[in-house]
């Protein structure tokens, strides 16, 4: 049998979805056939029957593929249906893969006037939707490299340009890995104009440096555009000092940053489809990124 990491090893989103949730409220979940044949993942434990729904109204949405250096990367987007050269905003997902919930972000996003892409960067290790368990997940998401990742994303951003996307007023957002991406492809791509991470670990695992040559703190001094951090100040992963020394290094950097810490909110408080759900630290957050994209000229 293959030893399990210990907590002290892993990712620090990890960390934060390792508690197990309550389920006392029977009712308050859909049946694991239900959550699948919605589109939602199993490998985050069980699915709200409340989760959000976002409707296509008003929108051109689905799915399309994107040439990358080593093949075609499925991705989701959705867009005003007739807007013309609208802002481009990429969504990174959280571990999950692309499953309904990051779909239904997307579309919220579109709904702000932007076309919104989020990319599948994980699908060389297959459909990670159909992962039901966090120990075959893992081993997965984290073997994926940082360049391969920025390449991806270089390659979405391409992609929207050709879409008529104005790829002059671009941002990114995420969650979970998708917050730790933000960080690092703002650091990496000055074509950015801001970005929003929720709950994004900003310090990695030693056992990643080979693949992941520096982690967010390591780049803060990099950062080319302004990121709004949100975070949670119940997270057991992301503890609160390990925000404050991003913040700190990136007062040092002379790099404009922002951070909003929700009193109670766990790691994963805008999953309105998981039971770290918080529905008023989500809506807040939501609209802090709302104001963070048009403060900055995304939106």
């Amino acid at each position: 049998m293959t030893a399990q990491p210990k907590l002290t090893e892993l990712a620090s989103d990890i960390v934060g979805l390792t508690k197990a949730p309550d389920l006392s409220r029977r009712n308050f979940f859909m049946t694991a056939s239900a959550a699948a044949a919605a589109g939602y993942t199993l490998a985050a434990g069980p699915v709200r029957a409340d989760a959000i729904k976002t409707p296509t109204d008003g929108l051109k949405a689905g799915d399309a593929k994107v040439k990358v250096a080593d093949g075609e990367m499925p991705v989701y987007y959705a867009r005003p249906a007739n807007a013309t050269n609208p802002p481009v905003i990429l969504v990174a997902m959280e571990i999950f893969g692309l499953h309904e919930y990051i779909k239904d972000v997307t579309r919220r996003v579109a709904k702000l006037g932007a076309l919104a892409i989020a990319p599948d960067y994980y699908f060389r290790k297959g459909d990670l939707t159909k992962v039901t368990e966090m120990p075959q997940l893992m081993p997965l998401v984290n073997s994926k490299p940082d360049a391969e990742l920025f390449s991806d994303l270089d390659a979405t951003v391409a992609w929207a340009k050709q879409q008529g996307g104005n790829t002059g007023r671009l941002g990114i957002m995420g969650f979970c890995r998708g917050g730790r991406t933000v960080w690092e492809y703002v650091a990496q791509n000055p074509g950015l104009k801001a970005g929003v991470a929720f709950y994004g670990t900003v310090v990695d695992p030693p056992a990643q440096a080979e693949i992941w040559p520096k982690s967010p703190m390591q780049r803060a001094a990099e950062m080319k555009a302004p990121v709004l951090g949100l975070y949670g100040e119940a997270d057991q992963g992301i503890p609160g000092a390990q925000v404050e020394a991003m913040k700190a290094a990136l007062t040092a950097a002379g790099k404009t940053a922002e951070f909003k810490i929700y009193p109670g909110a766990p790691h994963g408080f805008h999953a309105d489809y998981r039971p770290s759900y918080r529905k008023e630290a989500a809506e807040a957050a939501w609209n802090e990124m709302i104001s963070w994209f048009k403060k900055y000229q995304v939106l």
